[in-house]
This record gives C-alpha cells, structure tokens and sequence, in this order.
C-alpha cells in the first residue's frame, strides 16, 4: 500500500517513539528505513480524565511522540516524522495495561476469559511541515473474542512470561494466540500497531503534504 511513496520516505528521517519489538516486527514489514528511540515519556496520564478509553491511548501516544521529538530537538538532530504509539485492551468500563506481576496478569485472563473485549491502539504521526512540526493522530479498534479458560490454563500461559510484557496479558501472535476464538478487525492491531490504518493515514499525509507544495 504504501510502495508508491517508499522512494519519497527513504529520503527522510522516520522515528519510531517505542522500543517494542512487536512495533518494529510490523514497521519491519513495511521496507522503508526508520530508526527507533525509546520515548521517556512518563504513561500516568489520569484514564478516568478522559471520555473514552480511545482518547487516553491516543494521548499517550501522542506524548510519547512528543517526548522524542524534544530530545531530538535539544540535540539538533534532524527528523522529519515520528510514529507514536499505545495499546488499550478495554471490556465494559475496565481498562487493561501491561499487567504489574504474575498475580495481575492471572487477574485480567480470568476477567477477559470467555468474553469479547476490544483492543484499541492510539497513533501519532508527528511530522516536520516546513519549519515547524505538526501532529496527526487517529486510533483503530479490533474486537476479540476470548475462549473459556480453565485455572490450569491461565496458570500455565502466565508461567510461559509471554503475558508479562503485553496489554491485557495475552498476545495474539504467540502462544495466547491459541486463546483467542476469532477477532474483527486488523490482526496487528491486537499485536500493537494498526498496520492497515497506519499506511493509509501516512499515505494520506504525504499526498496532501505534496499538494501544498
């Protein structure tokens, strides 16, 4: 999808804010050239602040964007966009993060077992218009639909480590893949980055970017 423009980004400086190597995994199937620096960015933003939990993801994605975009600044190193990026898993009212410990991870498995919940990755594209940056932002949403699991199951996934690391305790691309029933929506969403949705707002961007010229 985004072939057209690969020549025009190679010329650029892309940052991915993030250290995740799901994150990179999918940038990787991409074929453009970026570099990665972790966002210091501090994720305590107030969740019960926002309206919905779109809004919090987007914002924290936007703040690590920013984070980097700064440090970059005060080292007089040239960028000419960042990618940013947080992932939500949300059931009802609840909101789930990377689990704290064991204790916490076997918690949300046995919230979100047998039950649907949807997983939400909020985006910022950060990017240098002229002499100034300007920030884009958008979010997508992929529904999951969990099988029952037995105690022995969550036990034995959370003893694996896959858990520890990854929104909602689970990933999709690993042995908590076999979890999961079905989903709506993109896949890599659920991994941690809106492959589809990512390619066609950066696509979007540089078209009109070339427009204005």
């Amino acid at each position: 999808m985004l072939e057209p423009l690969l020549c025009a980004l190679d010329k650029k400086r892309i940052v991915l804010a993030s250290a995740s190597p799901r994150r990179k995994e999918i940038l990787n199937m991409l074929g453009f050239r970026y570099d990665v620096v972790a966002s210091n960015f501090e994720e305590n933003l107030d969740k019960n602040a926002f309206a919905i939990p779109a809004d919090y993801c987007v914002r924290t994605a936007e703040g690590k964007a920013r984070d980097v975009v700064r440090v970059l600044q005060e080292k007089n190193e040239p960028v000419d966009l960042v990618i940013g990026a947080d992932t939500v898993v949300v059931k009802g009212n609840m909101l789930y993060e990377k689990p704290k410990d064991s204790s916490d991870a076997e918690r949300m498995l046995n919230e979100l077992s047998g039950q649907g919940h949807i997983v939400q990755t909020g985006v910022a594209l950060i990017y240098r218009y002229k002499h100034d940056f300007r920030c884009k932002t958008f979010h997508d949403t992929t529904e999951v639909f969990m099988a029952p699991m037995s105690q022995e199951i969550i036990k034995a996934y959370v003893l694996t480590g896959e858990p520890l690391d990854k929104a909602g305790a689970y990933a999709i691309q690993g042995k908590g893949g076999s979890l999961i029933e079905k989903i709506v929506g993109d896949f890599y969403n659920v991994m941690g980055f809106p492959l589809h949705r990512f390619c066609k707002e950066l696509g979007d961007l540089y078209a009109r970017l070339d427009n204005v010229k």
